[in-house]
């Protein structure tokens, strides 16, 4: 099989397509990579505690690498935090990149981009599938998910701590792709057919961060913005393990 790796959010639609290159067998994922916060030690964009990332990783039974980014990290931070850790797996003989990624074009070239930059190649299962189909497959395909960060601009605070289900997919608002693939909502994976075991976890506060353009401290909660910057957080804590 064809050595790859993941690159790892810890939610559903990344679960969902490992899940789908299982099924096909061709590719052979060595590692689930995630970048998380440097100083809050937690998932990018999800919130999601460390401890919590290490264990859905030992559920799933492949090893988890993980990259630190500075807090208020530029983009210049980003790619290059990614050309050493695809360099690193490039000596190791990985020169394929597995995404989650349903129909953002410009985020796909975008990858692919600096994808060939390091000499690797852009694996997509998901693309350019339905997203409500999606949705339905991952819920009958037994992937249980929980929604840890919800946009304010799509989304009221009672959606962060909702559960993936069929009344989930029912209550968005029409303009909400159910995916959430315009990053109106992101999701941890708890359980599933990739884990062993379920990962254990108590729902805690909910959450409003408000983050200012780059380069500027958070904001105040409330502040007016016309980009996306207000955010529920679901606390999720961690169980012993």
């Amino acid at each position: 099989m064809i050595p790859a790796f993941m690159n790892w959010s810890s939610g559903k639609d990344a679960s969902f397509a490992l899940w789908t290159l299982r099924q096909q067998g061709r590719f052979d994922v060595r590692y689930l990579f995630t970048t998380l916060s440097a100083g809050y030690k937690r998932v990018s964009m999800h919130g999601v505690q460390e401890a919590l990332l290490d264990e859905q990783a030992r559920q799933t039974g492949i090893p988890l690498k993980k990259a630190f980014l500075p807090e208020h990290a530029s983009m210049e931070d980003y790619n290059q935090v990614m050309q050493e850790q695809m360099a690193a797996m490039v000596q190791e003989g990985i020169r394929h990149a597995v995404f989650g990624d349903i129909f953002l074009e410009d985020l796909k070239q975008y990858r692919e981009t600096q994808l060939a930059r390091a000499g690797m190649q852009g694996v997509f299962p998901l693309w350019r599938q339905n997203s409500r189909s999606l949705l339905l497959q991952m819920i009958q395909a037994g992937f249980k998910a929980i929604v840890v960060c919800a946009n304010a601009r799509y989304l009221d605070a009672s959606f962060a701590g909702r559960i993936i289900n069929e009344q989930f997919l029912a209550d968005l608002p029409p303009e909400v792709d159910p995916c959430g693939e315009n990053g109106e909502f992101h999701t941890f994976v708890f359980d599933g057919p990739l884990f062993r075991a379920p990962v254990s976890f108590t729902p805690g506060d909910t959450v409003e961060r408000v983050y200012a353009p780059s380069g500027q401290s958070d904001a105040p909660a409330g502040q007016a913005a016309n980009w996306d910057n207000r955010f529920y957080f679901k606390e999720l804590l961690p169980l012993a393990f």
